[in-house]
C-alpha cells in the first residue's frame, strides 16, 4: 500500500505540473510575457504544494510509526513479557514483526503468532490513516495551488524558496547526521571508560574481550580491565596498512603517470578501464583470493627458504588489499595529474627539460594536493577494510610488527563484538564503541595533516 501511495504521489507531481503550466497560459491566452514567472514555474508550484505536504507527513509516519506500532505490541503482552530482559522483548517484537509481514523466524509459539496478528491489524490500520491524511493534503494543495495561480503571482520566488530550504535540510541531515555519529561513539565510549579505565585500553597490550566476565582474580560480575589493551589491534591495523600502501601506493602512482603522459589513447583507453575493474570486485572475492592462493603461496615460499609463515599473516592480507586499492591511487593521481596545465609541461620542455624530468619537478609538484587526497582516501579504505583481514589475517590479537604471523584489525574486532543479539551495557560491546571513537580521532589527524599538505602546496602552485 505504501508502494503504491509513493507512485500515485510521483503521479500526482506530474500531473499537477502541467496542469500548473496550463493554467498560466490559460490565464493570459498563450502570452508568456504577460506572465510574472514562466509557465514551468507555475507548474512546478503547483507540483510542489500538491506533493511536498504529503510527502512530509509519509516520511513522519515511516519515522514513528514503529515505534508506536512497538510500544502498542508491548503493552497488549505485557504480563508474557513481564519476566524478560530488554535483549528478549527486542527479539519478541522483532519476530513478531517477521511473521506478520511472512518472513522466516527460528523459533515460533502461539504468543508470537498473536502478537503477529495484532502487529499486522495494527501496521494495517496506520496505514489506512497515512493515505487518508496524504489524500487530504494532497488534494488540498493542489486546489489551493490552483487557485493562487494567476499573470501576476510570483511562482518563481514561492519554487525558489522551497528548493532553497529542501537544499538546505539536505546539508543539515548530512551535518547532524555528523554529529549524531560522533555523539554516539562519544556517550557510548564513556560509559565503557567507566568500567575500564582510559589509560588500561590505551596502552593496554593484552586483548581478550570474550573473557571480560571470567578474568582470574575478579569477583562474579566483575570486569577485568587488563584484557582490553587495544595495542595489538592498532599494531595490527598499522601493519597491514603500511604493507597495502607499499604495494598500492608506488604502483597506483606510477601507473597514473604511464596513463596520463606516456600511454597512446588507444592504449589508455583499453588500460584505463581494465585497472578501474578491480574497484568493482566485491571485497570478499579478494578474500578468497588471498585464503587460498597469495597465503599458501606465501608460506610455500616461506618454508622454502626456512622461515616460518603462518597460515593466516598480516602479509598476504596487506598484499591483496593493496591491490585492492591500487584504483584508488591510480584513477585519482590519473585524474589530478591529466588536470596539471599542459602549460607547465610547455615551459618546461621549453627550457630544455626532458620529459621525466618535467613530469618529476614540475607536474608532480603541481599535482602533489590531488596526489596526497588519493593516498589519504586508499590508507582509509585500508583501515576500514574487514573481509579480507578476517580471511588472511585471521582474529588472533597478537601485538607484533613481524608480517609473517597472524593479526587482526580495530575493524575486524568490532564486528565481531557486535556480532548477534548484544546488551550495550557491558563493557564487552561497549567495548566497539571506544575503538571506533579512537580510530575516528585518528582518521581524523590524518585528514587535519592531509589539509595543511594540501592548502601549502595549492597556494604554491594555483
Amino acid at each position: 500500500m505504501v508502494t503504491y501511495l509513493v507512485f500515485a504521489l510521483i503521479a500526482l507531481f506530474l500531473a499537477a505540473y502541467f496542469a500548473g503550466r496550463s493554467r498560466a497560459l490559460t490565464s493570459v491566452d498563450g502570452e508568456i510575457s504577460k506572465l510574472h514567472s514562466l509557465p514551468g514555474q507555475h507548474g512546478m508550484f503547483l507540483a510542489l504544494v500538491s506533493v511536498v505536504p504529503a510527502l512530509l507527513a509519509l516520511i513522519v509516519w515511516s519515522l514513528i510509526t514503529p515505534g508506536i506500532e512497538s510500544n502498542i505490541i508491548r503493552s497488549s503482552f505485557a504480563n508474557e513479557l513481564g519476566g524478560l530482559g530488554v535483549p528478549q522483548v527486542e527479539a519478541f517484537i522483532r519476530d513478531a514483526r517477521a511473521i506478520a509481514f511472512g518472513g522466516v523466524v527460528g523459533f515460533t509459539d502461539a504468543t508470537k503468532e498473536a502478537a503477529a496478528a495484532l502487529y499486522k491489524t495494527v501496521h494495517a490500520r496506520s496505514v489506512w490513516i497515512i493515505v487518508a491524511i496524504c489524500a487530504v493534503l494532497a488534494i488540498a494543495g493542489f486546489f489551493w495551488g490552483y487557485g493562487r495561480i494567476a499573470p501576476a503571482y510570483r511562482a518563481r520566488h514561492v519554487v525558489e524558496r522551497i528548493v532553497r530550504v529542501f537544499l538546505i535540510a539536505c546539508s543539515a541531515v548530512a551535518i547532524l547526521t555528523t554529529i549524531g555519529i560522533v555523539l554516539s561513539l562519544i556517550f557510548e565510549s564513556l560509559r565503557f571508560f567507566q568500567q575500564v579505565p582510559i589509560h588500561k585500553f590505551l596502552f593496554g597490550t593484552h586483548w581478550s574481550p570474550q573473557s571480560a566476565f571470567t578474568g582470574a582474580g575478579t569477583q562474579q560480575g566483575a570486569v577485568d580491565p587488563n584484557i582490553f589493551g587495544m595495542v595489538p589491534l592498532f599494531v595490527g591495523t598499522l601493519l597491514i596498512t603500511f604493507i597495502a600502501m607499499l604495494v598500492a601506493a608506488p604502483t597506483g602512482l606510477m601507473a597514473a603517470i604511464y596513463l596520463s603522459d606516456y600511454a597512446s589513447k588507444p592504449v589508455r583507453a583499453v588500460a584505463k578501464p581494465i585497472l578501474e575493474i578491480l574497484a568493482g570486485i566485491p571485497t570478499v572475492v579478494y578474500g578468497f583470493f588471498a585464503a587460498l592462493t597469495v597465503a599458501p603461496f606465501f608460506r610455500g615460499l616461506g618454508e622454502s627458504i626456512g622461515l616460518g609463515v603462518a597460515s593466516e599473516s598480516a602479509l598476504a592480507a596487506g598484499v591483496v588489499m593493496g591491490i585492492m586499492i591500487i584504483p584508488f591511487v591510480s584513477s585519482l593521481s590519473d585524474d589530478v595529474i591529466n588536470a596539471v596545465p599542459q602549460s607547465l609541461r610547455d615551459g618546461s620542455a621549453g627550457l630544455g627539460a626532458t620529459k621525466s624530468e618535467t613530469i618529476r619537478k614540475v607536474v608532480l609538484p603541481a599535482a602533489l594536493p590531488g596526489i596526497v587526497s588519493a593516498m589519504l582516501l586508499a590508507v582509509s579504505r585500508a583501515i576500514g577494510e574487514t573481509m579480507i583481514v578476517v580471511m588472511a589475517a585471521g582474529l588472533a590479537a597478537n601485538l607484533t610488527a613481524n608480517p609473517l604471523e597472524a593479526v587482526t584489525t580495530v575493524t575486524v574486532q568490532i564486528v565481531t563484538l557486535l556480532v548477534g543479539d548484544q546488551e550495550f551495557d557491558s563493557a564487552k560491546t561497549l567495548a566497539a564503541f571506544a575503538l571506533g571513537l579512537v580510530l575516528f580521532c585518528i582518521t581524523l589527524a590524518l585528514n587535519i595533516v592531509a589539509l595543511r599538505v594540501v592548502q601549502k602546496y595549492r597556494e604554491q602552485y594555483d
